[in-house]
C-alpha cells in the first residue's frame, strides 16, 4: 500500500518534469527543505528518480535558518546525513519588513527564496526545485483573482535571471492530502509553521474557501487547475 503510493506519487513527479521540460540530464538541482512535510516528500520522490533514466541529474538539499524553529536545522542536518544527500544550511536573520501593509508570510517567503538563489548561483545548481503542490497552485490563482484583480497563479517552471537558472515545482500534478497520507504512512518527522502571521493570511482565507467549495463540488481543485490550461480566449472581456 505504502510502495503503491509512493510510486504512484513519484510517476506524478515523473510526468511534470517531463511535461513542463524541467530537467535536462546532467542537471544540478538545488531543493528548498523547510522542514515541513512538503519539502521533505519532494526530497525523497527526487531522491527516488535522480539515478534513474531518462533523465539522471544530482541533488542539493537546502535549508534557510532564520533563528525561529529551535533545534529545526540540526534535526534536518542529521537527517540529510543519514540519506546520504549533499546539503547546506544557510544561518542568516530575517531582514525586518518595512511598510505596515507588508504580508509577514510573503516577506518571510521572499527573503527564504532569495537566499536559496544565492546559494544556487555560490554552488553551482542551475535549477531551483521548490515543494509547492497542487494546493498551493489553485490557492494562489484565487488569492490573485480575489485580491488583485488578474489570473495569475505559481508556473511549474519560470526562467529566473534571464536564464541564469529555473525556477521548478515537480509536485503541482499532487494534491496536499495526498501529500499528508504518504507522509502519515511513511512516518516521515517533519515540522509545521508556528507563525501566527499564517492563520490570518490571504493564503489562510483562499484554504478555508476551498474547503467549503469541496463540499458542494469535490473536483473543485482539479477543475481550477485544468482551467488555467483551458481558456477559451473569445469568450474574456
Amino acid at each position: 500500500m505504502i510502495r503503491t503510493l509512493e510510486s504512484t506519487m513519484a510517476k506524478k513527479v515523473g510526468k511534470a518534469i517531463g511535461d513542463y521540460k524541467m530537467l535536462q540530464d546532467g542537471d544540478r538541482v538545488l531543493l528548498g527543505v523547510s522542514g515541513g512535510k512538503d519539502s521533505l516528500t519532494l526530497l525523497r520522490l527526487l531522491m527516488l528518480k535522480k539515478d534513474r533514466p531518462p533523465v539522471k541529474f544530482s541533488l542539493v538539499a537546502a535549508h534557510i535558518d532564520f533563528g525561529m524553529n529551535g533545534d529545526l536545522p540540526d534535526r534536518l542536518e542529521k537527517y540529510f546525513r543519514e540519506i546520504g544527500v549533499e546539503y547546506y544550511i544557510e544561518r542568516t536573520s530575517l531582514p525586518k519588513t518595512k511598510g505596515k501593509d507588508s504580508d509577514n508570510c510573503f516577506w518571510c517567503a521572499w527573503n527564504r527564496r532569495k537566499a536559496l538563489f544565492t546559494l544556487a548561483v555560490k554552488h553551482d545548481c542551475k535549477k531551483v526545485a521548490l515543494a509547492h503542490h497542487l494546493d498551493d497552485v489553485v490557492e494562489t490563482y484565487l488569492m490573485n483573482l480575489f485580491f488583485h484583480g488578474k489570473i495569475s497563479a505559481m508556473p511549474a517552471k519560470l526562467n529566473m535571471f534571464e536564464g541564469k537558472f529555473h525556477l521548478i515545482r515537480p509536485m503541482v500534478y499532487i494534491e496536499e492530502k495526498t501529500i499528508r497520507q504518504y507522509v502519515s504512512k511513511m512516518k516521515i518527522p517533519h515540522s509545521t509553521c508556528i507563525c501566527p502571521a499564517f492563520k490570518k493570511s490571504k493564503r489562510k482565507f483562499a484554504e478555508e474557501l476551498l474547503v467549503k467549495l469541496e463540499k458542494e463540488c469535490p473536483q473543485v481543485k482539479i477543475n481550477l487547475f485544468r482551467s488555467m490550461k483551458r481558456v477559451e480566449h473569445d469568450y474574456i472581456v
